[in-house]
């Protein structure tokens, strides 16, 4: 029993891995960022067709859900299209201390969304957050393009994380994920259409070494990361598994400083920035179990 539950945090790690690796390729790809986010949910979503077809998974829905999932999904589709970007423009190191803010905008939308009060200590905690961005900015204001993008993807990131925890309420996350690639490649497809240069002879010439990475990034980064993650959490507590997610900046910050040391090295300032950010978000997970915690014990 023991050994299964350290298999389990090993399996969890290694995922948030995965996820930090995920800014890796973003760098390693040298396609355009809309380019590389149309391949990464079309390879995923036929993965995941695979995947549904062989587990013989329900995905009838009423229209109405497969209109809000939609949304949801061109959501997806625009985070990770400023994520890459971010990267394009500035580096990974940057993107990731930005993509930290994530858990200050999901405090704001929260209470929209599930109709509760917004919570003091959230407030504060955003409050410090801002401060840890703005330390980075001026120490970094050469990056402030790829800044502003990180913190894009940051808001559209808690906006479709803050959604599926709604979603989920009444549809499994398979479901829920299959609507969300499909109408992202849809909507990047229609984009491109009408305001790029359309699907040209030039789109689907690949390098070899592009394709490997785009087949790693759906494959493994994307459909293993999200069924992986589905049944870890039936073996280790959400709260766990969320914030183990958080280390992902961490995990994404030593990989890029370790393969591209002469692109990655940032200034003292603004590693105290990240830390900052970072060390708030892990806070926060912290209180938020507790909290759980104490009111499960007066309900029982």
């Amino acid at each position: 029993m023991q050994n299964d539950k350290l298999k389990n945090y090993l399996h969890l790690h290694l995922l948030v891995f995965i996820a930090g690796f995920t800014a890796i390729l973003g760098e390693l790809i040298s396609i355009s960022s809309v380019s590389l986010v149309w391949y990464r949910m079309f390879m995923a979503t036929i993965i995941m067709v695979g995947f549904i077809f062989i587990t013989k998974v329900k995905i009838r829905i009423p229209l109405k859900s497969i209109g809000k999932l939609a949304l949801a999904g061109i959501i997806i589709a625009l985070h990770w299209i400023t994520f890459f970007e971010s990267i394009n423009v500035a580096n990974i190191s940057i993107t990731l201390a930005m993509f930290s803010s994530g858990a200050f905008f999901a405090s704001l939308l929260e209470p929209l969304i599930y109709k509760r009060k917004i919570i003091w200590y959230e407030m504060l905690f955003g409050i410090l957050i801002i401060i840890g961005v703005v330390i980075i900015t001026n120490s970094e204001f050469k990056y402030l393009y790829g800044i502003v993008l990180g913190i894009i993807s940051a808001f559209l990131s808690s906006t479709f994380a803050v959604l599926n925890g709604k979603f989920l309420e009444q549809h499994t996350a398979t479901v829920i994920s299959f609507y969300e690639f499909v109408s992202g490649v849809l909507f990047i497809s229609l984009f491109m259409y009408f305001f790029g240069d359309g699907f040209s002879e030039s789109f689907f010439t690949l390098s070899l070494s592009d394709f490997i990475y785009l087949f790693i990034l759906a494959s493994v980064c994307t459909a293993y990361a999200f069924i992986a993650s589905v049944y870890v959490m039936r073996y280790i507590s959400p709260y766990t598994v969320v914030l183990t997610y958080n280390l992902e900046p961490v995990y994404g910050i030593v990989l890029a400083l370790i393969l591209f040391p002469e692109k990655e090295i940032m200034s003292s300032s603004f590693y105290i920035g990240a830390a900052i950010i970072i060390s708030v978000v892990m806070i926060n997970g912290v209180i938020k179990n507790l909290k759980k915690q104490k009111n499960k014990l007066h309900q029982e």
